[in-house]
């Protein structure tokens, strides 16, 4: 009974990845038809604000990823942070070109054992797990969007909610698919939970692309120094000690 189960759902993961592979083929289109509805409305007045979010969500992850998380490396981990973050380059930079940290998967762990000298047994429970859990440039992403489309569309959100929203944001970039654009599915979640009109989304998906390149880097570089700082924590001798 087993084999003819497995051929049946393996079956079903074929044909629904064959589904998402001809809907993201005519996305485009589907992009281009909101975009044209609110530039209709607004004029190209809309594109500043848009451009505006964007480099907000850029400069909040250049800060985190190149000030926070050097700081964690430095004072926790006792490591050179600057020298990890060129041993762990190739990875950051596949990131950025698939948009995926399951497809880097491989790439993070051999620039990790390779290059910056963290055992195998750490990079290989460590990373895997980070690429579905550690989600820190996504969950950043979310709060920024929700915080972004509540503000043009006028709606005032209280402390309370604000601080419901980047909760739900931590959940849900636990849960987010290491593939491009899967945060737009949590920031459905987000919206949908705290009243906020659901179809906001295809504005975002102007930046989506570009943004994603950038978020799913720093998840890959958040991964990278939560298993160095567990590599020295639990006592190993790395290629970037200070």
């Amino acid at each position: 009974i087993a084999d003819p189960l497995f051929r049946f759902f393996d079956g079903l993961f074929h044909v629904m990845m064959k589904m998402t592979e001809w809907i993201m083929k005519f996305a485009p289109i589907g992009v281009f038809g909101l975009i044209a509805a609110v530039v209709a409305k607004t004029g190209f007045g809309a594109a500043r604000p848009l451009a505006v979010f964007a480099l907000t969500v850029v400069l909040a992850l250049a800060v985190h990823a190149f000030i926070i998380l050097p700081l964690l490396l430095r004072f926790v981990g006792r490591v050179k942070p600057y020298a990890t973050v060129r041993a762990m380059s190739p990875a950051m930079l596949t990131a950025f070109s698939t948009s995926s940290s399951s497809a880097t998967l491989p790439v993070t762990m051999d620039s990790l054992e390779q290059n910056v000298g963290v055992s195998n047994n750490v990079s290989s429970f460590v990373l895997p797990l980070g690429a579905t859990v550690n989600m820190n440039g996504t969950a950043l992403y979310e709060c920024a969007a929700a915080m972004f489309l509540a503000q043009a569309y006028g709606i005032e959100l209280s402390f309370g909610v604000q601080f419901s929203i980047v909760m739900i944001a931590l959940l849900t970039s636990i849960g987010v698919a290491g593939v491009p654009s899967a945060s737009l599915v949590a920031i459905a979640i987000i919206l949908n939970a705290v009243g906020l009109p659901v179809e906001a989304i295809g504005v975002l998906m102007v930046f989506d692309r570009v943004l994603d390149m950038c978020r799913t880097s720093v998840n890959i570089w958040g991964d990278a120094c939560c298993a160095t700082i567990v590599a020295k924590l639990r006592g190993e001798k790395t290629k970037v000690d200070i």
